[in-house]
């Protein structure tokens, strides 16, 4: 038999809730640079959100070349324009912003010059198929949309972890998910990469991670509340986080793997995803240990009262 895989060794006793203030001011300037960089900077959003225009192209002869239409289109100077394989290889879905500075539903002079540069940069090797127009109003409704999905999946983790465990915990729960969201959109404000739908899935998707993680902790700061009545908080807390300690850090480890292989390999349509995504477990990762476990001691937490004799803790914390 092959001998089981540790990361971390058995009996593991770090005090964790020792740093709990060098976590939370870490997180406090985390989160004020992030609010800053986005209200200093904003977020460099997409053609979903901005408005612009789509060409469906298909190569006459073989797969369509990708890389060197993206190469050919960045030299126009239009500003955002992406491209991805639609349907087959030889079908590509072309994005360009909008090239009109003024908010409207109807295509504008410029973009109709945008449109002809566009076809005849591509040349005589591929056949337009259609050309259609995402206007200012349309990405303004899903901007709109996509703060409603983020807040009504907030509000949906508060009501089940309110359900599965107590109101701390709940609340706790949110307070570091709402840390991931707005560290993750700090990090697109910083670096100025594209804000689109595909990001508000990636945030999404990060909720989702960061919370099975905390759920995890959570479940095991419960049985310990009811296995170690004579501990104190802190010290219920920190084992509960050692105990899960393993099980985080391989997770987080194998899922990093994936992403990053993704990001490296995976060409620029999912460049920005896997990178919003290696970023979010990273500070999912972080947030489940200092930000999740911390905040409940902001809470009138006690041990579960029961007949069982417990063990003298191995360490206090500070």
């Amino acid at each position: 038999m092959l001998p089981l895989l540790k990361i971390v060794p058995a009996n593991t006793a770090i005090p964790f809730l020792r740093f709990r203030m060098a976590g939370l001011v870490f997180s406090v300037i985390l989160v004020l640079g992030s609010i800053g960089s986005f209200l200093g900077m904003g977020l460099n959003t997409g053609i979903d959100f901005r408005g612009g225009f789509l060409i469906e192209v298909r190569a006459k002869d073989g797969v369509a070349d990708i890389n060197g239409l993206r190469t050919t289109l960045s030299q126009l100077d239009l500003g955002d324009v992406s491209l991805q394989e639609f349907g087959v290889e030889t079908d590509v879905l072309i994005r360009v912003q909008s090239q009109s500075l003024k908010a409207s539903e109807k295509l504008s002079d410029t973009d109709k010059a945008a449109i002809r540069l566009v076809s005849d940069a591509i040349g005589a090797e591929y056949d337009i198929r259609r050309t259609e127009f995402v206007g200012a109003v349309v990405g303004g409704e899903l901007r709109n949309q996509a703060a409603i999905a983020v807040l009504a999946a907030l509000a949906a983790i508060l009501i089940y972890i309110w359900f599965r465990f107590e109101w701390p915990f709940a609340a706790s729960a949110v307070v570091a998910l709402t840390h991931d969201v707005i560290t993750t959109i700090g990090l697109f404000a910083i670096t100025g990469l594209e804000f689109n739908l595909s990001t508000v899935a990636a945030l999404l998707t990060i909720a989702g991670y960061s919370i099975n993680d905390t759920v995890v902790v959570f479940d095991r700061v419960r049985d310990n509340l009811r296995k170690y009545k004579s501990w104190s908080i802190p010290d219920i807390l920190s084992l509960s986080l050692n105990e899960t300690l393993s099980r985080t850090i391989m997770t987080s480890l194998t899922t990093l793997i994936a992403l990053v292989s993704i990001f490296l390999f995976g060409g620029a349509v999912l460049a920005d995803f896997a990178l919003a995504m290696i970023w979010g477990v990273l500070i999912g990762t972080y947030s489940s240990i200092f930000v999740a476990v911390s905040a409940l001691l902001f809470f009138d937490l006690t041990p579960i009262d029961d007949d069982e004799d417990t063990p003298t803790p191995e360490y206090e914390q500070a």
